[in-house]
C-alpha cells in the first residue's frame, strides 16, 4: 500500500495478536495508534515500527475505563486527524471450572472482554459517524462458537462479542464496516493469567499446536484492506492440526 493509509487504533497492543497486528498494518502503510497498560512495551514497539519506516504512536490505555477509552480515541484523532479502524483486541483468559468460584476472575473477564469492546465502540462510533464511515474489528475466539470445560465464562464473553458485533453490523449497514476475527489457539500471553492448576495443565496440551500471532494479524489485514464496498464480517482462523 502506498500513501498514508488508514488510521488504525489497536487495544491490547503490547503483545501477542495486538503487537503482531500493529507490525503488519504499519508495514502495509497504515498509521497505527497503540493502546495498552504496559507503556514501556508500547514505546519499544512504536520505536521499532518507526525505525522500519512505519508510522506509530501510543498512549496508555485501560480498556475497563470508559474515560480512558474516550481519551485514547481523542488522542488518536488529535494526532492523526481521524479514526478509520478500531481494533478491539484486548482480552484476558483466566480459565477455571465454575465450581472453583473464582468470581474475581469472572468479573475481570467481563470487564476486559465485554465492557472493553463496548467502550471501544462507544468511543469510536461517534467519530466514525461524523466522518461518514469507519471500520470496527472485534477480536473474539473460537470460544465464540463452542464451549469447553473450564472455559464457560471466557466463552460467554466471546459469545457476547460475537453478538455485539452482529448487532453493530446490522445497525450500521452501508456506513460502518464490522468484522469479527476469531482465533483458535494462538501464541500469546493469554494463558499466563490462568491461576487454576487443572486448567493451566490442560492448556499446555491444547497450546501444543498454537499458530503464530502473525497469522491472525494477516486475517485482520485482509479485512481492513478490502475496498469500502466490501465488508468482511467473520473470519475464523484455527491451527490446521486442531479439531477444535
Amino acid at each position: 500500500m502506498t500513501g498514508t493509509g488508514k488510521v488504525v487504533l489497536i487495544t491490547g497492543a503490547s503483545s501477542g495478536i495486538g503487537e503482531a497486528t500493529a507490525r503488519r498494518l504499519a508495514a502495509d502503510g497504515h498509521r497505527v495508534f497503540l493502546g495498552a497498560r504496559r507503556t514501556e512495551r508500547l514505546g519499544e514497539l512504536a520505536g521499532k515500527i518507526t525505525a522500519d519506516g512505519g508510522t506509530a504512536a501510543y498512549q496508555r490505555l485501560d480498556v475497563t475505563s470508559a474515560d480512558d477509552m474516550r481519551a485514547f480515541v481523542a488522542a488518536a484523532r488529535e494526532r492523526f486527524g481521524r479514526v478509520d479502524v478500531m481494533v478491539n483486541n484486548a482480552g484476558v483468559m483466566p480459565l477455571s471450572p465454575l465450581e472453583a468460584l473464582k468470581v474475581d476472575e469472572w468479573d475481570r473477564m467481563l470487564d476486559v472482554n465485554v465492557r472493553g469492546v463496548l467502550y471501544g465502540i462507544a468511543a469510536a462510533l461517534p467519530v466514525m459517524r461524523e466522518q461518514g464511515g469507519g471500520h470496527v474489528v472485534n477480536i473474539a475466539s473460537v470460544g465464540a462458537y463452542e464451549v469447553s470445560p473450564t472455559a464457560a465464562v471466557y466463552c460467554a464473553t466471546k459469545f457476547a462479542v460475537r453478538a455485539i458485533s452482529e448487532g453493530l453490523r446490522q445497525e450500521s449497514a452501508g456506513d460502518i464496516r464490522v468484522s469479527l476475527v476469531s482465533p483458535g489457539v494462538t501464541e500469546s500471553e493469554l494463558a499466563d493469567s490462568i491461576s487454576d492448576e487443572s486448567a493451566r495443565e490442560a492448556m499446555k496440551t491444547y497450546r501444543s499446536v498454537a499458530i503464530p500471532a502473525s497469522a491472525i494479524a494477516d486475517a485482520i489485514a485482509y479485512a481492513v484492506g478490502q475496498p469500502p464496498e466490501v465488508d468482511v464480517n467473520e473470519i475464523v482462523v484455527r491451527p490446521a492440526a486442531s479439531a477444535q
